[in-house]
């Protein structure tokens, strides 16, 4: 490995002019300094980070924990996309990025605090965990900059979907294709399944709608069995919903094959409507109606924001972010004469 010792010999000047000049110090010469720099990179000098980390205190190393309940991984097809846009954004401030886990090593289990402070982690993004474990709310009330992604905990940095606005626009869009019979197959309980489906009761109030209690049931998101199960319950009742919403699109997929085992037509026989607004949706025929959240802005918000935290701890306010969607019309949600 080539070292700072090795490039002042090929360039005839000291190491702290070396060290200087690659640091952009401005107490050497100009031409010096291109020397220097044009014979570092002739050699293959690569700067050492652990040497880098005691100057300046920072690894520029962010820690994700990010694990969903249906153990999918990097496959998930919401928070992939918002930890590319997250990946993307700390690249370009020079930072790198790893995942966290529950290591173990040849003597204990480290829990996440623990493997954050070993790897001396700058910051760390939270993304789709349980938020009230104990060891993420350890992690949590340390004294390490966190961000977490559509969760708020109190005084920590947050950047959240619109989930109010959001049901709230994809049911009003349903209302005015003349659907009144509208029933809601929601996620396990969370921030965000609590944030949508008041805002579904809500918006169904302020709309003139009454629904039914069983008109409203429960599936883990993502479970494409669950929402097949309720789907076949739904449709089994005696006045049926003309219209279903779903937790999310890919749990959606189960409802749709629930209709077709049916022989019902989407959206002639019956309606659907999903929430996310991932890729694949767009690529059924026909394509999903769904609430599309903006994942490029959520990966980058996050990013961005706690490398302010990083950075600028002192002057760096602590807020919410809250990010809108939009309806994505799409042609499962059909129109209904009212």
């Amino acid at each position: 490995m080539v070292s700072m010792k090795d490039i002042s010999i090929a360039c005839g000047v000291s190491v702290a002019t070396v060290s200087k000049a690659l640091n952009g110090h401005n107490d050497i010469g100009e031409e010096t300094k291109k020397l220097i720099r044009r014979t570092a990179k002739e050699m293959g000098y690569v700067p050492n980070s652990a040497s880098k980390a005691l100057k300046t205190h920072r690894t520029y190393n962010i820690g994700v924990l990010f694990m969903d309940e249906s153990q999918s991984g990097l496959k998930h097809d919401y928070f992939s996309y918002v930890l590319d846009s997250f990946k993307r954004t700390i690249e370009q401030h020079g930072y790198d990025m790893t995942f966290i886990n529950c290591c173990k090593t040849r003597t204990n289990r480290m829990s996440y605090l623990e493997h954050t402070r070993y790897r001396g982690f700058d910051g760390v993004a939270i993304a789709c965990v349980d938020f009230y474990a104990p060891e993420v709310m350890e992690l949590v009330r340390s004294s390490i900059p966190v961000v977490t992604i559509d969760h708020l905990f109190n005084n920590r940095m947050a950047v959240i979907s619109d989930n109010v606005k959001g049901m709230k626009d994809l049911l009003t869009f349903i209302h005015g294709k003349g659907h009144r019979r509208i029933a809601y197959i929601h996620g396990a309980d969370s921030a965000v399944t609590q944030s949508r489906l008041s805002s579904f009761y809500k918006t169904a109030e302020e709309l003139g709608m009454e629904i039914p209690d069983e008109y409203v049931k429960e599936a883990a998101y993502r479970d494409t069995k669950a929402t097949f199960a309720k789907t076949s319950e739904l449709l089994d009742l005696p006045k049926p919903p003309t219209c279903i919403l779903y937790p999310d699109d890919f749990a959606s997929f189960g409802g749709i094959n629930a209709v077709k085992d049916r022989g019902l037509d989407i959206p002639q026989d019956i309606s659907v409507a999903g929430y996310d607004g991932i890729r694949i949706g767009r690529h059924l025929e026909p394509q999903l109606t769904t609430l599309r959240q903006d994942t490029e802005r959520l990966g980058a918000e996050a990013a961005e924001n706690l490398i302010r935290l990083i950075e600028f701890p002192k002057t760096t306010v602590v807020r919410t972010i809250v990010i809108e969607g939009e309806v994505f019309e799409g042609k499962t949600v059909g129109e209904i004469q009212v």
